[in-house]
């Protein structure tokens, strides 16, 4: 991954939720063989990273904890085939036993949806491990008067873990954690000053893709929100965003090279 950020061209992230309570596709990629169909069918359409997850963490309420046995037990038929399709694998956890088990099976990105603050012993697997870390803004509740503020002092205490840790400030990547702990209208904020973020000198990942925040400017299930999710990716990749987190891979890959194609036509 580190190689593909220095090409200065905007990843993206293909997602597999190997879930049933998933808030966009909860449940139609359960099925280990389905999984693993879907993971190549994001990498023909053009997906640079898999972003593989087997507990949901959707953004607001009705989420359900699953054991570690229950999290490894879903991964452990899916993500060593991910691994074996040939493109780098991101596991989106929040327990450091099944972050260390993922890199030990060759997952390559650590996708840590609590920024280093949930698990204690996140920081440790990561610095040990080596491998490139996401470390996205959360927080319990919708309740921060001042969601940029919020943000700001989330990312200095995650990369104030980091760095006691030992976590070379060269593998991590920021995600402000659109719909995590905001309200929609938050959400906006958010994506409107996103490039407030790159003061930290670290790579942004920007995960918008079927969020609520869509629907509350026009009114959509989450498989009805293709248009306000390519909207903000292209938003999100001209205000400096170095991955994109999606569901819909081939037409994000579309959209990314038109508007690549029509900067280079001026």
């Amino acid at each position: 991954m580190l190689s593909m950020l220095a090409a200065g061209r905007t990843l993206v992230m293909g997602i597999l939720n190997v879930t049933p309570d998933s808030f966009s596709d909860g449940g139609k990629f359960f099925d280990p063989d389905i999984a693993i169909v879907h993971a190549q069918q994001m990498i023909a359409d053009g997906a640079d990273i898999i972003d593989i997850g087997a507990e949901s963490t959707r953004p607001y309420g009705g989420m359900k904890p699953v054991t570690l046995e229950e999290e490894l037990k879903r991964l452990e038929m899916v993500l060593p085939a991910a691994v074996a399709l040939g493109v780098p694998v991101s596991i989106d956890t929040i327990k450091a036993r099944v972050a260390e088990w993922a890199v030990q099976q060759g997952a390559a990105i650590i996708n840590d949806v609590w920024g280093l603050q949930r698990d204690p012993d996140m920081a440790a697997v990561v610095a040990r491990t080596g491998v490139p870390l996401v470390a996205m803004n959360n927080r319990e509740k919708a309740d921060a008067p001042d969601i940029l503020a919020h943000i700001h002092a989330f990312f200095a205490r995650t990369l104030e873990i980091a760095d006691k840790a030992g976590i070379r400030r060269d593998h991590i990547v920021l995600d402000p954690g659109i719909g995590f702990g905001m309200t929609p209208d938050q959400s906006l904020t958010v994506i409107a000053h996103l490039a407030d973020f790159k003061k930290y000198g670290q790579p942004l990942l920007l995960g918008a893709s079927r969020k609520r925040f869509i629907d509350r400017v026009i009114p959509a299930p989450p498989d009805k929100r293709l248009g306000g999710s390519l909207a903000v990716a292209l938003l999100g990749a001209q205000a400096g965003a170095a991955i994109l987190r999606v569901h819909d891979v081939a037409e994000t890959v579309q959209a990314l090279a038109l508007a690549a194609a029509v900067k280079k036509a001026r």
